[in-house]
């Protein structure tokens, strides 16, 4: 299944694409930097920013790594969603990708990928967000990724 996540909400999102892999479904999530998420700006922002101050005082090695790339930071949230503390959820996870913008040549050949048909599946979210929001991409910008 190829989801184009472009003015998706990012929660419903990554619920929808969880289900869909704990159901024994691949799943490719395209044009991950343009997935929003709803809220002030300023909240968003601080939210994702605070959660570098969490960290292993043993060692940083061990985590929690917070990702600043926007195929990454969707992919962490879509793992939220998901039981991955055990073997159901673990396996799930390694049936999702997740790319920024729409792949290459090289890399739709590798999945059987036809972006010409209509195999791009949009998960049927009738809600329409009006007024605050922000997309992944500048989130990420804002907390210091280089996208």
């Amino acid at each position: 299944m190829i989801i184009n996540a472009e003015g998706e909400v990012l929660g419903r999102l990554s619920s929808f694409v969880a289900k869909s892999a704990l159901l024994g479904e691949d799943v490719i999530v395209v044009n991950a930097e343009k997935a929003i998420v709803s809220g002030k700006r300023d909240l968003i922002i601080q939210s994702e920013l605070n959660k570098f101050h969490r960290r292993n005082k043993a060692s940083p090695l061990r985590g929690p790594f917070h990702y600043k790339k926007p195929d990454r930071f969707v992919r962490k949230k879509i793992r939220g969603m998901l039981p991955y503390k055990k073997t159901r959820g673990r396996e799930a996870f390694k049936r999702i990708t997740v790319y920024s913008g729409i792949p290459k040549d090289e890399i739709r050949r590798r999945h059987n990928i036809d972006l010409n048909k209509t195999n791009i599946h949009s998960p049927d979210m009738t809600d329409t967000i009006h007024g605050r929001y922000m997309t992944v991409e500048k989130i990420c910008e804002a907390i210091g990724g280089r996208v």
